[in-house]
């Protein structure tokens, strides 16, 4: 379960991020509550899966699902370069984050 929440978090961390841009700065109040919201979950989600999983695999996934979710989200939804080279440094984010997994399983 610890799992499934860090999950939720990662994918509340982008959603977060996201609302953040749509918000135009906090001026915009659907994308501020939007952005607040996602951070509650986020964080809450975050909270419920350190209880479980150490906190150096729990931060370092969480970062990782963040960072490429919107890199990605980026590129597909808001029109951001697609530069193979982007792509290439996702790859090596989910690859670390794949390594922090299995590393980090048995604590």
């Amino acid at each position: 379960m610890a799992w499934l929440f860090l999950l939720l978090s990662g994918l509340g961390e982008v959603s977060g991020v996201t609302f953040t841009k749509l918000s135009d700065g906090f001026r915009k109040w659907k994308g501020t509550v939007g952005a607040i919201i996602s951070g509650i979950v986020s964080f809450y989600c975050l909270s419920q899966a350190l209880r479980d999983i150490p906190i150096s695999t729990a931060y370092g996934i969480w970062t990782g699902i963040g960072s490429a979710g919107s890199v990605l989200l980026g590129m597909f939804v808001f029109g951001e370069s697609k530069d193979w080279r982007k792509l290439l440094f996702i790859g090596m984010i989910i690859v670390g984050v794949i390594g922090l997994k299995i590393s980090g399983a048995s604590h």
